[in-house]
């Protein structure tokens, strides 16, 4: 099969660069629903406009890339072990081609492989069929959305929801709770995969199965067809919206199945998907390995663009920020305000926060901008460059970040998801403020650093690493200011509101 590699390089590259047509499809209506100036609003145009950016240039839609899954059906006599050494071969390359963002660490020593494999990464499912072809279908569901998932043991008791039974009505209530729980740190609007019954394990590989159907299916069993369309309608009055900013699009889709369960569980597995719901799937010859027929695209068909123009318009109204940021800058600002940044950033996720509690910085971060984010970057002679990088999900900082700004004199932190009642009260006291970027907008974000200055911590990992960046307009909105005021905290006690009006069907 001399093509077969070659055939998953590109599978792997467009699925993590070029959005299937029904999700593109699904993101133009949710556009189309928001009103033209709000948060969701511009929160969707900044996404759109990434999408665009991110097929044009091949390059990835979010820098975080998840953990590649594949699923695989092959005739009877193919060999499944060569089948798995193309795939790890593919998934290597990829990632050196900067399509993929090296995520797989080791759980023992953190250590990070630098080429997305290890022990059971990537993960290959393989079934064998009575078809001539090879079928290969690759999800990339990246962690702040896998973080969301969520799965119930009926009977329960529920936030805002009340008592869930052990029969559709409850199953209905654990679905709309998913979908509030996930608020924006599941990068909203999402789609659900969903499995009813099976036990706690394979329920959540049948849920994340669910997620390879099209968004525009209808089920063929009338009874989960009918759930899955009125969790559609009453998940999108719940007010979640765009990013957690509230809106009229909370959910693109949900996708439900049923398995049988043992008489003492009763599990619903949810599997959450953001917005950049990655997934193709490719049939290939099982001689050659070469491509006959794309799964959810058509490779002949002109890709539709999902904006005008590049980038999100400015009014004139939006409050400049120069590096470093003064604390007087930061009184001044108030949740809702939209924040363009200009000068010099630094990248921290996980690992450098953890770091940082127990040593001192290796910058100065004084009148500093914080970046939550782990990006793809690709080295060339001795300069690096920016391939992916939008933010990460903030709350991981929660435990760390006030003792962070307090210690250090960070002014801004930009991440996604909000934070807590911690990082709010110091925010509070010592100057500081938090800004929402758009999750997902990895190329949106990386036009805008003009350079990499430098790096630090570097063998924590290419996505766990201090970026020094230098940036021009970057654009994000403040979800928490200086004065106590928290857009997130809002939104979660409006929507948990309008939730307990849906404990009847």
């Amino acid at each position: 099969m001399q093509f077969l590699q070659e055939s998953l390089i590109e599978l792997i590259t467009q699925t993590s660069t070029n959005l299937p047509p029904d999700v593109r499809e699904a993101m133009g209506i949710a556009m189309a629903a928001e009103t033209p100036g709000t948060q969701a609003s511009q929160a969707l145009n900044i996404i759109a406009s990434n999408i665009d950016m991110a097929e044009s240039d091949e390059g990835p839609i979010c820098q975080d890339t998840g953990m590649p899954t594949f699923d695989v059906h092959t005739p009877v006599g193919v060999s499944q072990i060569e089948i798995k050494k193309a795939i790890r071969a593919a998934v290597a390359e990829a990632t050196k081609r900067g399509k993929l963002r090296p995520n797989s660490v080791d759980s023992l020593t953190g250590k990070n492989s630098g080429d997305n494999l290890g022990i059971e990464t990537p993960v290959i499912h393989f079934e064998q069929w009575e078809h001539d072809e090879i079928e290969v279908k690759l999800i990339l569901k990246g962690g702040g959305c896998e973080n969301k998932n969520i799965q119930y043991s009926l009977p329960c008791e529920l936030e805002h929801l009340g008592k869930a039974g052990r029969d559709i009505e409850g199953v209905r209530k654990c679905i709309l709770h998913a979908v509030w729980q996930a608020q924006g740190q599941g990068c909203a609007p999402g789609a659900l995969g969903v499995c009813i019954g099976s036990d706690r394990a394979h329920g959540y590989v049948l849920a994340k199965n669910q997620l390879f159907r099209t968004l525009d299916d209808v089920n063929p069993n009338p009874v989960l067809a009918e759930l899955e369309a009125q969790v559609m309608q009453q998940a999108n009055t719940i007010g979640v919206g765009p990013m957690g900013f509230g809106g009229k699009t909370s959910l693109i889709g949900c996708k439900v199945t049923a398995a049988n369960r043992l008489p003492a569980s009763f599990f619903v597995s949810v599997a959450y998907d953001c917005w950049a719901y990655r997934r193709l799937g490719v049939r290939m010859d099982a001689q050659s390995g070469a491509i006959t027929k794309w799964l959810y695209r058509d490779p002949a068909r002109q890709v539709e663009k999902m904006t005008e123009g590049e980038g999100f318009p400015l009014s004139g109204r939006e409050v400049i920020l120069k590096t470093p940021v003064t604390e007087e800058q930061i009184r001044a600002l108030k949740v809702g305000d939209v924040v363009v940044i200009t000068g010099e950033m630094y990248t921290g996720r996980d690992a450098v926060h953890a770091h940082l509690m127990k040593n001192p910085p290796p910058v100065d971060m004084r009148g500093s901008v914080l970046y939550h984010c782990g990006p793809v970057m690709m080295k060339q002679g001795e300069k690096w460059t920016v391939k992916a990088a939008g933010p990460t999900t903030s709350a991981r900082e929660e435990p760390y970040q006030a003792d962070v700004i307090k210690n250090y004199g960070v002014r801004v932190v930009i991440g996604k998801g909000g934070m807590g009642k911690k990082t709010l009260a110091a925010l509070k006291e010592h100057g500081a403020v938090y800004l929402n970027g758009i999750g997902g907008a990895a190329q949106y974000y990386a036009r805008a650093v003009d350079e990499v200055l430098g790096v630090n911590l570097l063998d924590f990992g290419i996505p766990e690493a201090m970026w020094h960046l230098r940036v021009h307009d970057f654009v994000a909105i403040v979800t928490m200011d200086s004065h106590g005021n928290s857009l997130h905290a809002n939104v979660e006690a409006e929507t948990g509101a309008k939730l307990e009006t849906l404990q009847q069907a």
